[in-house]
């Protein structure tokens, strides 16, 4: 029997969760600073154990960790680095998708030295994108060109802010205030996020506007290709209306001074903002993504677009971001990733079988991505 723990039981981390008790000879026990998320998973499944912990606290997840055969991460992103070091100072098998603003790979020697294998940024994108990106950088040698559009957003648009979110509030914020990193000629620059807005054309969705993020993260120092961008997909108009908040100060951590309290705008902005960006039970939502790469005289396009599944009550936001993880994380369980470090997903892409393995997993719980190429590729 496999002793497997998951970090947060929120959306995603509940889903990691309950799709890791289907595994025959797993055990799974979240842990969450929240009862009440971790009484909604006992009443979903009562297979799950539960423990309430606050997981911010100085060694509470190392503690928490210990023991276990394998650690899935699902916290929000301004805890993942501070979770990331203490499973792999725990000595634990770690599959993560913490949206961390640090780098991950700073911790790649201390995971040698630990003998653990931490694969980070291992749910959509980051996740799913990165293997395909190295898909393609192995297929299309030399790769010259690597595209990631990607978006999640309600089915039904409503004014004014076209947008509800899947995730972390303050991971959502984050998207719109850090700088995006890009690859050009071969040199990373920065460009400012919610700049560069441009029109998509997605079959199924119709026009998006596509807007400049930091979602290359690790593959601008993994993958040879000289030119790389990420970009957020979301109605039209919605850019330009979080441009407005974020110049007007109300995205800044820098607390104001508001009657006798000092409050940072951030914290206000999300406590105001997401009651109305919350999905209503049974409210519809959908994933977007394209990966496009170039190299070799050749193109290759992947399209996902995946929609709530009504028969399991699940978002496709919680979907598309905890079964990559799931089904990584089986791959650590059974010992197919048998390297140790921090392992971003674009290496899995060298190890045999890994990325039809995915694939197949994915396409077994509705999710299936469409491939196109074009060229000698």
């Amino acid at each position: 029997m496999a002793d497997v723990i998951v970090l947060g039981a929120g959306m995603v981390g509940a889903l990691i969760a309950r799709d890791l008790a289907d595994e025959p000879g797993v055990s799974v026990t979240a842990i969450d600073g929240s009862e009440r998320a971790l009484a909604r998973l006992r009443e979903r499944d009562g297979r799950i154990e539960t423990v309430c912990a606050d997981l911010a606290a100085p060694g509470a997840v190392r503690n928490a960790v210990t023991g276990y055969d394998l650690a899935c991460g699902a916290v929000p992103g301004f805890m993942g680095f501070g979770a990331l070091r203490e499973v792999i100072d725990a000595g634990v098998p770690y599959c993560d998708i913490s949206f961390m603003p640090e780098d991950p790979l700073t911790l790649d020697e201390v995971a040698q030295r630990r003998s653990v294998p931490a694969v980070v940024d291992c749910g959509v994108a980051p996740g799913l994108s990165n293997l395909l990106a190295g898909v393609a950088a192995e297929r299309l040698a030399p790769c010259q060109r690597i595209e990631i559009l990607v978006g999640g957003l309600p089915r039904i648009r409503r004014a004014p802010f076209q947008y509800k979110a899947a995730f972390s509030p303050i991971d959502v914020i984050e998207e719109y205030t850090r700088p995006a990193r890009f690859v050009e000629h071969g040199e990373v620059v920065t460009r400012p996020a919610l700049s560069g807005v441009e029109p998509v054309d997605l079959p199924g969705v119709g026009t998006l506007e596509a807007f400049n993020t930091d979602g290359l993260r690790t593959l601008m120092h993994t993958l040879a290709v000289p030119t790389m961008r990420e970009k957020t997909l979301r109605y039209p108009g919605h850019a330009a209306l979080m441009r407005a908040f974020r110049d007007a100060g109300f995205f800044s951590t820098e607390p104001v001074q508001v009657g006798g309290s000092r409050v940072a705008p951030r914290d206000l902005a999300a406590e105001l903002l997401f009651p109305i960006w919350t999905y209503e039970p049974g409210e519809a939502d959908l994933t977007v993504m394209r990966v496009t790469a170039e190299g070799a005289g050749a193109r290759i396009t992947w399209d996902l677009l995946d929609e709530y599944d009504p028969a399991s009550d699940e978002t496709s936001m919680a979907r598309t971001t905890a079964f990559p993880c799931a089904i990584v994380a089986r791959e650590i369980l059974a010992g197919r990733i048998g390297q140790a470090g921090v392992i971003p997903p674009e290496r899995l892409a060298r190890n045999p079988g890994t990325v039809e393995r995915v694939l197949a997993g994915l396409a077994r719980r509705g999710i299936t991505l469409r491939e196109s190429s074009d060229g000698s590729g």
